[in-house]
């Protein structure tokens, strides 16, 4: 099991948390559909750079 060897203090404990509070995350805009989506995601119509990665309801 692991067992940390120091204390973490607590400014470094808030600089560990620091993302957990972003107002908005960052998106990115699909080049083929246009829509809006989280940076490294796939986009609700299943698109990721460009490419058809995720087969949707749609598409059927």
């Amino acid at each position: 099991m692991a067992v940390q060897q120091n204390k973490k203090s607590p400014s470094k404990r808030g600089m560990h948390r620091a993302h957990d509070f972003l107002p908005t995350p960052p998106v990115a805009i699909e080049p083929t559909t246009g829509e809006v989506h989280r940076r490294h995601h796939i986009s609700p119509s299943g698109f990721y750079r460009g490419r058809k990665i995720v087969k949707t309801k749609s598409d059927e």
